[in-house]
């Protein structure tokens, strides 16, 4: 079922497919990243960093990322966005916990945290059902 009503999505023109961190100019691969001690939210008010598994600090990518895809949003108009679920920058309801260990906590990611602060609705690739449901309330 969700496959079909992605495609759907696909077919209407209503996906617009990005990585913020490819278009921030991130390698692929890259190594593993994530949020040391809080959530995209600390990260955008300047509490904590972005960090890679070697200690480098990507919080401006991050940030730059997240920024593109909330200009893509605008660009488009988009009120919904499907994001992967985990992901430092795209995670939705929970995170990797920054020690690398596999531990994952409730929170967003930097780009999730971003667009919802720009009243744009989150949901991750499990909640496509949900997403389908706030598409349809927003155009009725």
């Amino acid at each position: 079922m969700n496959d079909q009503l992605v495609e759907t999505w696909i077919t209407e023109g209503r996906v617009v497919s990005v990585c913020p961190e490819v278009e921030a100019g991130m390698n692929i691969p890259r190594m593993p990243a994530e949020i040391y001690g809080g959530s995209g939210n600390s990260v955008l008010d300047g509490e904590t960093n972005v960090v890679e598994k070697d200690g480098n600090i990507v919080t401006d990518d991050f940030i730059a990322g997240a920024s593109i895809a909330l200009e893509l949003c605008k660009k488009f108009n988009i009120e919904i966005a499907i994001l992967a679920e985990s992901s430092p920058s795209c995670g939705s309801s929970f995170i990797y916990d920054g020690s690398f260990s596999g531990n994952r906590t409730s929170g967003m990611g930097v780009t999730a945290a971003l667009l919802r602060r720009h009243n744009i609705q989150v949901f991750s690739q499990y909640e496509i059902a949900d997403a389908h449901k706030a598409i349809h309330a927003t155009s009725a």
